[in-house]
């Protein structure tokens, strides 16, 4: 399931971020990259341990965890630390899957990647090329959203992003592990939770078949997570 999420960050916090990044040391981006993703990528990161890259880091987590449409679709129970990368002209990144396990750092816990995110943090015209080119049960989708905008889908994806051919591409990207694992349940999940708030615009809260589905839903959420 691919879902766009708009507006994740302001204008203002975009600028902001992008004031931040451009006085920042940029890195070979293979340093987070497994032993195949590594020969397939060529873009530049910020490091892991930046001062810079944890605090804004902690800006999107505080947006994500007021974001519905993140909630909803993800269901997350840890997110990985935002990273940031960058795509100068000529650079691009193969087609991969994601690592399945990540360490957290500075911590003794894992997660395991269920949902990955891209947030864009240039505008679209600013650059040629730089398409997030995901492969999913629908086909394949080429992604190019709005600075602040964000896009999450499933790590299992094959994906790639096309070579930059003009200006800059800049984002932030990170993995999230659901509490519930399949996709596919996921999905149902959120275009039920969906249709609940679609109901609850019609009928008030109390109404038998707000209360019908509502119940339904948390019942299927208990079923189907892995606390």
């Amino acid at each position: 399931m691919l879902v766009h999420v708009p507006n994740l960050l302001s204008p203002e916090e975009v600028q902001y971020f992008v004031h931040r990044l451009d006085e920042t040391e940029w890195t070979d981006g293979k340093v987070t990259a497994g032993s195949q993703s590594a020969k397939a990528k060529n873009n530049l990161q910020i490091p892991q341990d930046s001062q810079t890259g944890r605090e804004l880091g902690e800006i999107i987590l505080r947006a994500l965890g007021q974001n519905p449409i993140f909630n909803s679709a993800v269901l997350p129970l840890r997110v990985f630390p935002p990273l940031f990368n960058r795509y100068d002209e000529g650079m691009f990144f193969e087609a991969h899957v994601d690592n399945a396990i990540r360490p957290l750092p500075g911590t003794g816990f894992r997660i395991r990647t269920d949902v990955s995110s891209t947030l864009f943090l240039s505008d679209p015209d600013s650059y040629d090329g730089g398409e997030l080119i995901i492969q999913d049960t629908y086909g394949t989708q080429k992604v190019k959203f709005s600075a602040g905008d964000m896009v999450i889908y499933p790590s299992s994806s094959l994906h790639s992003v096309s070579k930059v051919t003009r200006g800059s591409r800049w984002a932030s990207f990170f993995w999230t592990q659901s509490l519930v694992r399949d996709d596919t349940k996921r999905a149902l999940l959120y275009n039920f939770d969906q249709s609940i708030m679609a109901t609850r615009q019609e009928l008030p809260d109390d109404h038998p078949a707000v209360l019908g589905l509502t119940s339904t839903y948390h019942n299927l959420i208990r079923e189907w997570s892995e606390l």
